[in-house]
């Protein structure tokens, strides 16, 4: 059993920074893939940026691509999410997910259904 929780949303304004974090709990955290995904108002929930269990791999939606970077921390159970560039389409709340279907293959998927563990997200509001 894997428990997420996510930190660090929040209101800003266009232009500005946030950087998310999603504290993992439970077996092997460093054995498998982590992802974030949002979800706006209206919207179905989309994914956002996936990283392979060493931080070896990345893989970005190209809404972000160049302005999010992920990354994780392995002896602190813990993959983040820092933003720039914000903007108003960037509006969601933000969702961490684990992929454990392997620990020496990665998957690079970007389908919610691939994802076996969430946590409960954390609101991020950027304003114009």
């Amino acid at each position: 059993q894997v428990h997420l929780v996510e930190s660090g949303g929040g209101l800003v304004q266009a232009g500005d920074s946030l950087r998310l974090s999603c504290a993992a709990s439970g077996p092997s955290f460093s054995s498998y893939t982590m992802g974030w995904f949002r979800q706006a108002p209206g919207k179905e929930r989309e994914f956002v940026a996936s990283i392979s269990w060493s931080g070896g791999m990345t893989d970005y939606a190209d809404s972000v691509k160049g302005r999010f970077t992920i990354s994780r921390d392995n002896a602190k159970n813990t993959v983040y999410l820092q933003m720039n560039s914000l903007k108003p389409e960037d509006t969601a709340v933000y969702y961490c997910a684990a992929d454990l279907r392997s620990s020496t293959y990665y998957y690079r998927s970007r389908a919610r259904r691939d994802y076996d563990y969430w946590g409960q997200g954390t609101q991020v509001t950027v304003s114009s």
